[in-house]
């Protein structure tokens, strides 16, 4: 077994560096192969720097002297829409004034109004159900308590004759 060994370390040795075969020589001589057990461990190459992302310095002036150095002022965003034009002001977007921008706003107005006044008549009508159906089950408690009654009544009256 022990020329096994040396004839695969001989073999093996022909394809390493000149360390691997002064072990080999040194485990044909009777000694147990060594193997390290946290040996020849794994150590890339390091890497190099990475370059600076950006060699301006704009991204630290704040937003108002970037508009005055590069003219950054975009304006208002807007939009064209089914023929009219739509513009983002305060956090909503609207009609620009135009060919009939100002009755569709009266429309508008109008409709808005509409939908509050069937809001609150909804909510009238959902509070009148609510009413009625609270009458309901009181009626029918009562009518079951009655009923009650006068089986109890009934049965007491037959028991009399």
């Amino acid at each position: 077994m022990e020329e096994l060994w040396c004839f695969v370390k001989a073999v093996s040795s022909l394809r390493h560096t000149e360390k691997v075969k002064v072990k080999r020589r040194q485990t044909c001589t009777g000694s147990p192969p060594e193997m390290p057990l946290f040996g020849n461990t794994f150590s890339p190459k390091k890497t190099p720097p990475r370059k600076s992302a950006s060699l301006s310095n704009l991204h630290s002036l704040d937003r108002s002297t970037r508009e005055v150095e590069l003219g950054l002022d975009y304006g208002t965003p807007t939009m064209n829409l089914a023929g009219q034009s739509l513009k983002f002001e305060n956090g909503q977007w609207i009609a620009e004034s135009g060919a009939c921008g100002g009755g569709d706003r009266r429309e508008a107005q109008r409709l808005r109004k509409r939908n509050q006044q069937l809001e609150e008549e909804n909510n009238l009508l959902r509070l009148k159900v609510d009413i009625l159906l609270d009458m309901l089950s009181e009626t029918t408690a009562e009518s079951h308590l009655m009923e009650k009654e006068l089986d109890e009544l009934k049965s007491i009256s037959r028991r009399r004759k």
